[in-house]
């Protein structure tokens, strides 16, 4: 098939190991607006995945580089990068993943420089907030919701106005409750998550709903076959965030 054939763009998980845990997300995603037109992916795009380890999971930040195993990880954007650069092969895609463990906001602009404005991604894709609660919970860190949404706030604008032509998407921040995750993240989790889509709304951004993916996933199969920790995803959960991801965009 080529690039342009619709289905290929759509069913890009060739291991079955993961297809099971993608097949879920085909009735969990509506379509957001969106700066480029469904399917659209313009020649040498730059495409980017920011945020904490669920993003980072595992990838080498050393050595590893762009289009690369060990520089994407084991999640995720792993996930979808090979999916693209299989479906778009001829369009010389460049991919990064430069999430970072234990990242919150504030984390985030600390480095915005170097590791996304610098990059000029034609799609950048953040996920933030988990670690804004729990390390509030671990007595970690103070940061407040408005602390998360006026931090988050100023770091999307800032992309907006500094990256040219950027299509920005906010992934919705999620957690499973099982693990780690206890009532005690409730309902200042919700919260944030709520701060997140707010975001996205006033900004007119796209925006990926996670937390809903997985509250329908957990229909299908436990928490914890999805997040082991509540936090963390699995194979499977990394795999259903990929094609929920994919789909979301039109890509």
């Amino acid at each position: 098939m080529s690039h342009n054939d619709p289905l290929s763009r759509r069913h890009f998980l060739t291991s079955s190991a993961v297809a099971g845990g993608a097949l879920v997300a085909s009735s969990l995603v509506s379509s957001s607006a969106s700066a480029a037109e469904p399917g659209e992916l313009k020649p040498e795009s730059v495409i980017l995945f920011q945020g904490d380890s669920i993003t980072d999971a595992g990838r080498d930040r050393n050595g590893g580089q762009p289009n690369n195993t060990r520089g994407l990880g084991r999640g995720y954007p792993a996930l979808i990068a090979g999916g693209l650069l299989a479906d778009y092969a001829s369009a010389r895609l460049t991919i990064y993943n430069r999430g970072i463990s234990g990242n919150k906001v504030p984390d985030l602009a600390a480095r915005w420089q170097a590791d996304a404005v610098d990059l000029k991604p034609t799609i950048l894709s953040i996920l933030v907030g988990v670690n804004d609660i729990w390390h509030k919970l671990n007595g970690r860190y103070d940061g407040t919701v408005a602390d998360y949404e006026t931090g988050y706030r100023q770091l999307l604008q800032r992309s907006l106005k500094e990256i040219a032509g950027v299509r920005l998407v906010v992934c919705e921040p999620f957690v499973l409750r099982c693990g780690a995750v206890s009532d005690s993240w409730f309902p200042e989790f919700d919260t944030r998550r709520a701060v997140a889509k707010k975001l996205a709304d006033e900004l007119k951004l796209e925006f990926v709903p996670f937390q809903t993916m997985f509250d329908e996933a957990v229909k299908q199969a436990p928490p914890a076959y999805w997040a082991g920790d509540g936090v963390h995803p699995s194979l499977a959960g990394h795999a259903l965030m990929a094609k929920t991801w994919r789909e979301t965009l039109g890509l």
